[in-house]
């Protein structure tokens, strides 16, 4: 029974790897997720800024891809707002059901 706990253990590290090599690793999660009650020109600019952190990194891809098959519902993940993942994600759900 250990050996399969540890079996899990090493893929659990594995599959959340790429997260601690992400250019936002150290930073403060603010800039990726709003505040409550945050809108227009602030909202914006904070959504632009964290884009241009993305924009760099070195696991956008990965991050971007398991933002999507997971449904982060907040947040900047792999330079997508959470909008754009919405509709990216609306967008393949039509596909599949074409």
């Amino acid at each position: 029974m250990v050996a399969r706990i540890k079996d899990v253990e090493g893929a659990l590290v594995d599959f959340w790897d790429w997260q601690s090599q992400g250019s936002c690793n150290t930073m403060d999660p603010e800039f990726f997720f709003h505040p409550e009650g945050e809108r227009g020109g602030p909202r914006r600019r904070r959504i632009e800024r964290a884009k241009r952190i993305c924009q760099s990194c070195p696991v956008l891809e990965q991050c971007r891809e398991y933002a999507l098959s997971h449904g982060e519902p907040y947040g900047v993940w792999g330079g997508l707002s959470e909008e754009e993942r919405n509709r990216i994600v609306s967008a393949r759900r039509r596909g599949k059901t074409a």
